[in-house]
């Protein structure tokens, strides 16, 4: 048993010290990227085929505007997606797509706050989330099969050591990486925002109005895969000084955006 625990420890050692994010942080990811691509053009065109795409030619001016001034500092090429919906959310997906719904268009003041969402969905690709997430995933289930095979699960006592395993990879080991995804996004997309001309000041405006949206129907942050909205505001606001410097480089050289709502 003690050598089982032994080569399981020293396998996810090895896998966690193999891949760093934009940030400098070591992360758990060994799915293959092209897998990834795939399933996200895949799930890409489910999307477009299943969600009714708006055809309002300022919405899609607006967004496009800002989505291609933002995927500029991080090259490719990306499609961009109106879909009609009105759910305050945005996503980005392995594969260079990105999808933003009509409900966050609306909530948005200015192309800053939009930039601020599309550039934290795009963190998340840069920082292979999906990859890591997965991986975290796999890794958890390896561990709980390797626990089940020693600890008799057979047994009524062995079942039940199994079934809160479980729940303690969902909660302590899955969704604080969750959570740190978030956090990790949010300062991604902020640098990128900021380099690409946007202010980045009005992340915390956005987030402002996603906490009075909400309505205090946030989940308590332990049980969250989001941090709540007081810690990002605040994690923003620890990094605004770095970020406005990065706008005033940008602009210098003539970066400044100008999308219309």
């Amino acid at each position: 048993m003690k050598l089982k625990w032994m080569f399981l420890c020293v396998l996810i050692h090895l896998l966690t010290a193999c891949a760093t994010t934009p940030t400098g942080r070591s992360q758990l990811a060994f799915m293959p990227d092209d897998q990834l691509n795939s399933m996200g053009l895949q799930a890409f065109a489910d999307l477009k085929k299943e969600k009714p795409i708006s055809q309002d030619a300022k919405e899609n001016t607006f967004v496009r505007c800002v989505a291609n001034a933002i995927t500029q500092e991080v090259g490719g090429s990306w499609e961009v997606i109106v879909f009609e919906d009105k759910t305050l959310n945005a996503f980005a997906l392995p594969g260079s797509k990105i999808g933003v719904h009509t409900g966050l268009i609306d909530l948005v003041d200015n192309q800053h706050q939009l930039a601020a969402v599309i550039g934290h969905e795009i963190g998340h690709v840069l920082a292979r989330h999906s990859n890591e997430r997965m991986s975290q995933k796999l890794g958890a289930q390896m561990g709980i099969s390797l626990i089940a095979a020693v600890a008799a699960p057979q047994t009524p006592l062995g079942q039940t050591a199994v079934s809160l395993l479980g729940v303690g990879a969902q909660y302590g080991v899955i969704m604080p990486f969750s959570r740190l995804h978030e956090s990790e996004a949010d300062l991604i997309g902020l640098e990128l925002m900021a380099k690409a001309g946007f202010n980045p000041s009005e992340s915390v405006t956005l987030w402002q109005k996603m906490a009075q949206a909400s309505q205090g129907e946030q989940p308590a942050e332990f049980l969250s895969t989001h941090p709540s909205h007081e810690t990002r505001i605040d994690d923003l606001r620890e990094n605004l000084p770095k970020a406005t410097k990065l706008m005033q480089q940008a602009q210098a050289t003539g970066k400044k955006p100008n999308c219309v709502k």
